[in-house]
């Protein structure tokens, strides 16, 4: 979606998604799919080129979420063991304070523990506990997050 000015965005977008909280941003570009299936919580940021799919389940994201630019969220896959290249849905739960850096792709199925950070370029196939951070091809644990998680987001940019 590429509307410039961030109000008039979030405006189209609160009428298409289940839930959108308060102080929650969209920068341009994003893309979603079914998004009837789509929350999101309050403070969040969803950086541009973001690619949200609701269409194999709920996505869920809550409060506090920095989803940087070019993330892919999927709830929908195919069965690579069906013969006929069956669809396969399940839910991806994203809970508050998570931080998740560029162009990382996430699989469905998959719960993001509160605070756990996923670095850039990561796929996330398993769930994640929380305050961890995690990387690699798939997503490993290679560290702790230390921090008391109080902050919040409220990134609003007029033309992004």
């Amino acid at each position: 979606m590429y509307v410039p000015l961030h109000w008039f965005r979030k405006m189209i977008i609160k009428t298409q998604f289940k839930n959108v909280g308060r102080q929650t941003n969209f920068l341009m570009g994003i893309e979603f799919r079914t998004p009837k299936n789509i929350s999101i919580g309050n403070n969040s940021v969803i950086n541009k080129k973001v690619l949200l799919d609701g269409r194999g389940g709920k996505l869920v994201i809550g409060n506090n979420v920095d989803i940087a630019q070019e993330t892919n969220i999927w709830t929908l896959e195919h069965d690579v063991h069906d013969d006929n290249h069956k669809h396969v849905g399940a839910d991806v739960i994203i809970e508050d304070y998570v931080w998740i850096a560029s162009r990382v792709t996430i699989l469905p199925g998959v719960t993001i523990g509160k605070g756990a950070v996923v670095a850039a370029n990561s796929i996330i196939t398993k769930d994640v506990p929380s305050m961890v951070i995690v990387g690699g091809v798939p997503g490993k644990i290679i560290g702790e997050r230390k921090s008391a998680l109080s902050y919040k987001l409220n990134y609003q940019p007029w033309f992004k």
